[in-house]
């Protein structure tokens, strides 16, 4: 196994450096015990980043770059990633819990965001306008200038990735907030910045407290653009803080996504996909499919195979689990842990049925089983509100128009899905289903290329896909008047 540094620094202005706000234990979430030290920044530390990150931006000297350049230095990251990817797997796994194939999932993805958008960085162009005889117009993109990004711990490399990868190919100047409970791997990415020639003042990657470093970092004057993937509340929080500076921001805060299983889909094949949608990554997933909603014909029968889908699942500390396999690790923390299974206390307390799992597993760490709540109504607060854990609530449908109105009841619109061999209905429900992404027989179909948003309290903003490169540039027009 590769051995973790006893204690991981900032990456401030080209150099690894202490916090001003001390040191954070980060938690091995398969036995509650310290893996490592973290430095934390503090507000000055953030006020450094971003005025370094200002500094190098006003000269020019990335976003000046030929755009193919910078395309280069930003795939040759992902492919550094890559190269390490069996020291930083483990790391990985005892930091965020996950079994050690999902970890090694998580980086290769990390890795194929910069391959997408370092290729992508040639191909943002301006158009020219016709405005008649005696003028010439066009617009280019100009990058915002510096982008703060705060970033979630349920995919601590990947959603780095995410974002950083696109502000890097068009020319920001980045400032990156790692989460506090596994912010152990970014490390890695900042060692890929070094080794690839970005250069320095363009990254800064730094671990620091919500409501210190955080709020310093997205109410920060000099920051032009601010991305965030985490709750509604906070997110409300940096968009008020951004607002105050008139500036932009990509909020991505959750959801409560439906899955509509019709009586003529595929059952074997849906329950793979279930697989997938709740049990990946312990349920911590912004998109997971947290609901079934189930035509009443098939009912029992589909129950019946989620329940033995999640027995199925063997449930032990990540590192146990190098292959793929029928298996899941931990939850993150012990307040995410409890609040889980809280909810599904609660919701057995309000008339739904425990079908499978629903209980805190008796060992170290924070181990909730596979979960199958039946029983479930539209009303029940584990059919609003997200769980982020591997619980899945099932609901019964009779008519079609009673399927979309129950999976659009909730303040969130993350993503959707539909399931039925009946093309007609599929297209109709995707254009009914109120949802930034519709899955159509496939739960996590699309992939980097496919724009990723909400609708509602889901938030606002496109990552993924070409959209997300309108997040860090502005248009701006050129008018001529020829003689």
């Amino acid at each position: 196994m590769t051995e973790i540094p006893a204690y991981s620094r900032n990456y401030i202005d080209g150099d690894f450096c202490d916090g001003g706000a001390g040191r954070l234990a980060v938690l091995d979430p398969a036995t509650g015990e310290p893996v490592a030290e973290q430095a934390l920044a503090d507000a000055a530390d953030v006020d450094r980043a971003v005025a370094s990150a200002k500094a190098f931006s006003e000269t020019g000297g990335w976003s000046g770059l030929r755009p193919v350049e910078r395309g280069r230095i930003v795939r040759q990251m992902g492919d550094y990633l890559l190269e390490r990817i069996d020291e930083i797997a483990p790391v990985l796994t005892c930091e965020a819990g996950k079994p050690l194939w999902e970890a090694r999932l998580e980086i290769e993805g990390a890795a194929r965001y910069f391959e997408y958008y370092g290729n992508q960085a040639e191909t943002m162009e301006g158009r020219s306008i016709p405005l008649g005889d005696g003028y010439f117009d066009f617009t280019t993109h100009q990058p915002f200038g510096v982008s703060a990004q705060i970033i979630p711990w349920n995919y601590p490399m990947e959603m780095t990735a995410r974002s950083l990868s696109a502000a890097l190919a068009v020319g920001c100047a980045v400032v990156v907030k790692t989460p506090e409970l596994d912010p152990l791997t970014n490390r890695f990415i900042a060692e890929a910045a070094i080794a690839c020639g970005l250069p320095k003042g363009v990254l800064h990657i730094l671990c620091g407290l919500g409501r210190e470093a955080g709020a310093a970092l997205a109410a920060h004057p000099d920051v032009n653009q601010i991305v965030f993937t985490g709750s509604v509340a906070t997110g409300v929080s940096i968009a008020t803080a951004a607002a105050r500076n008139v500036v932009p921001c990509v909020l991505e805060l959750g959801g409560k996504s439906a899955a509509i299983v019709h009586d003529d889909a595929d059952l074997d094949a849906f329950l793979s996909d279930m697989r997938w949608g709740i049990y990946f990554n312990a349920g911590q997933v912004c998109s997971a499919m947290s609901r079934v909603i189930v035509q009443e014909k098939v009912h029992d029968q589909l129950v019946e195979g989620m329940v033995d889908q999640a027995r199925s699942l063997t449930v032990r500390p990540g590192l146990e689990f190098p292959d793929f396999g029928p298996n899941m690790g931990p939850m993150i923390s012990e307040a995410q842990c409890q609040r889980a299974t809280g909810m599904v206390s609660d919701a057995e307390r309000e008339g739904a049925r425990i079908a499978a799992g629903g209980h805190r597993m008796n060992r170290p760490g924070y181990f909730l089983e596979p979960t199958v709540l039946t029983d479930v109504t539209p009303d029940m607060k584990i059919a609003q509100q997200e769980v982020f854990g591997p619980a899945l609530s099932v609901l019964k449908f009779r008519e079609d128009d009673e399927a979309i109105k129950i999976a659009n009841s909730t303040p969130y619109g993350l993503v959707a899905g539909v399931f039925t061999s009946d093309l007609d209905r599929a297209m109709q429900a995707s254009r009914r289903l109120r949802a930034g992404q519709v899955f159509v027989n496939e739960w996590y179909a699309g992939g980097v290329e496919t724009p990723f948003g909400g609708f509602g309290k889901s938030g606002y903003g496109r990552e993924k896909g070409r959209e997300a490169l309108l997040n860090y540039v502005q248009t701006k027009n050129v008018a001529i008047k020829l003689r």
